[in-house]
């Protein structure tokens, strides 16, 4: 193996890495949310400058290969993937901060309505994550395809979530602020649904060279 592929291998060992730090963000921080854990969302907040510093560090690594080595087409897309994915990783985690802030805001604010549907909003997303990433790793391009639908059963229940809790701070004045709070969580999780989806249309244009718009 040739010393690029060597310095592309190593880089795509550090995505894996700040992958799954990613992923445990965005579990903790829900988790955080459901169990009304302020220690659990403060260590979410407290790992949020590794992720930048992880994100900066991949970025750099990736500008430096293409400038220095000038790879042939394949390896050139596979490096502008790998850019493409850490921003959508970086973002993901900032989302995942935002939820954590949002536990914290809540701990002494009673929640207007049982969690239900945010949890099962959280697990469609955190499946869309973890297969984007499982794509990306397999180079599958199926895979892609079939994770990035799961988005329109994210905005549909978005939607849902949205409607209700509407309905029950147009009712009762009191729950506004929690229910604002929840409302902000419910779209930082569709976010990272759509940054999934931005995903996994660099997985596909990794394998295909082709861009498809997933994100509509």
């Amino acid at each position: 193996m040739s010393r690029f592929h060597d310095e592309l291998e190593s880089l795509h060992q550090e995505l894996l890495k700040m992958s799954a730090l990613v992923e445990e963000a965005i579990f903790l921080s829900v988790k955080s949310l459901v169990e009304r854990d302020v220690a659990l969302a403060e260590k979410v907040l407290a790992q949020d400058d590794l992720l930048d510093e992880m994100e900066l560090n991949i970025e750099g690594k990736c500008l430096q290969l293409m400038a220095l080595q000038q790879p042939v087409a394949k390896d050139l897309r596979r490096l502008g993937t790998m850019l493409k994915i850490v921003t959508d990783l970086e973002r993901m985690a900032d989302h995942a901060v935002d939820i954590a802030k949002a536990t914290i805001k809540l701990q002494n604010e009673p929640y207007p309505k049982p969690l239900i549907d945010i949890p099962k909003l959280a697990g469609i997303v955190q499946e869309m994550v973890h297969a984007s990433i499982e794509a990306y790793i397999r180079q599958d391009a199926e895979l892609a395809y079939q994770t990035a639908k799961k988005d329109d059963e994210v905005d549909a229940l978005f939607k849902k979530i949205f409607n209700d809790l509407v309905d029950i701070m147009t009712q009762d004045r009191s729950k506004t602020a929690a229910g604002t709070q929840l409302l902000m969580v419910a779209q930082f999780l569709e976010r990272i649904g759509d940054h999934a989806t931005n995903l996994n249309e660099w997985v596909i244009y990794m394998v295909t060279g082709k861009i498809p718009e997933l994100n509509k």
